[in-house]
């Protein structure tokens, strides 16, 4: 039912999701990128949770689950990927040093493409620019005070780090390829847990909550232990009561 309120939230359906359509739920616009995203997501998640041992029941089922819906989004390739993969596996071997920035070096491209590993995965985090809007940034004909922002100063010691902006090089880069619209709503279908932006909503809730889940310790045995038959109200089949037993044959 939830993918065709997508449909109805469009005026003519077409072969690729335009991103930022409505999605036919109120305030849920059409995700860029939902693949690479979920990918980035989970593998996140995995890393996090090998932090808790493995006799957590938590991370035990939270892993099952991810590895489930990781399974499912990386099986479905978008067209041209193969061609993408190869490219952008090329531009970080030949130029290494645009996407990792260590501590002390040079901030090539700005920073701008960025690499990172999660879960064994290599991922390259792009910042967008910014739109201006003129609107806000029209001058009023009044000087306005600047504030110091919270961190400033901890920019201001990085870029201390880094050597002079000569080095800097700049590299092509292109975002993985769209899924076409009928590979997402096959990924909705196999996962089942409503539009794929609501799977991301969700797998952006678990990746928060696992730091949560690390901070208190869930897998502890409890300061003060649960009283005898505290439980017991929750056990299967305790409120149902049993079949009828059969009459007596000759009755």
């Amino acid at each position: 039912m939830r993918p065709a309120l997508r449909l109805y939230a469009t005026v003519k359906p077409s072969r690729y999701l335009e991103s930022g359509n409505p999605t036919g739920l109120t305030g849920l616009f059409t995700h860029p990128s939902p693949r690479p995203t979920l990918i980035y997501l989970y593998s996140q998640t995995l890393d996090k949770l090998r932090s808790l041992p493995e006799c957590s029941v938590y991370r035990a089922s939270t892993e099952a689950l991810t590895k489930h819906r990781l399974r499912i989004i990386e099986n479905v390739q978008p067209p041209g990927y193969a061609e993408w993969s190869a490219f952008a596996k090329k531009q970080i071997s030949e130029h290494p040093e645009v996407f990792n920035t260590p501590r002390g070096g040079v901030d090539h491209d700005s920073g701008i493409n960025v690499k990172s590993v999660y879960d064994g995965r290599n991922f390259v985090t792009t910042k967008l620019p910014q739109e201006r809007d003129e609107r806000v940034l029209e001058w009023d004909g009044e000087e306005v005070p600047k504030v110091q922002e919270p961190g400033a100063m901890e920019d201001i010691r990085t870029m201390g780090q880094k050597r002079p902006g000569s080095e800097t090089k700049t590299v092509e880069w292109k975002p993985e390829p769209a899924l076409e619209a009928r590979q997402v709503e096959d990924v909705e279908n196999q996962i089942g847990g409503g539009l794929i932006e609501e799977v991301i909503q969700v797998a952006e809730g678990e990746l928060k909550l696992v730091d949560e889940m690390i901070k208190s310790k869930v897998w502890e045995e409890l300061e003060d232990k649960a009283g005898k038959g505290q439980w017991q109200y929750f056990a299967r089949d305790q409120h149902t009561p049993g079949t009828q037993e059969p009459p007596p044959k000759g009755q």
